[in-house]
């Protein structure tokens, strides 16, 4: 799978862009039909605590998949965000598998 990570406002470590990388790589076990995903990682307004927020936007055998969530670390919001792609790829791979049946 082709993975793309974008940082907007600022410039993110190499351990930070592994760590995305191996995440999103996992994925693969749920569903393998995912070619490319597109990931970015964006500053909201610095005073706020939780201020991080991690959008993956996922093409799954034809059908888009999105989910965006925000935390107070990089680390934490791409496991929130992980956790609610996951919950779509299986969702669309039943859609999948029940046309096929």
């Amino acid at each position: 799978m082709k993975i793309e990570i974008q940082s907007i406002h600022f410039k993110a470590d190499v351990k930070l862009l592994d760590f995305i990388k191996k995440k999103i790589e996992k994925t693969q076990t749920f569903f393998d039909g995912a070619q490319l995903a597109d990931v970015y990682l964006r500053l909201e307004k610095d005073k706020e605590k939780e201020n991080k927020v991690v959008e993956i936007k996922m093409n799954v055998a034809g059908y888009p998949i999105f989910a965006k969530e925000q935390s107070a670390t990089f680390e934490t919001a791409t496991d929130l965000v992980l956790d609610k792609l996951v919950a779509q790829i299986r969702k669309q791979k039943e859609k999948i598998q029940a046309k096929t049946a």
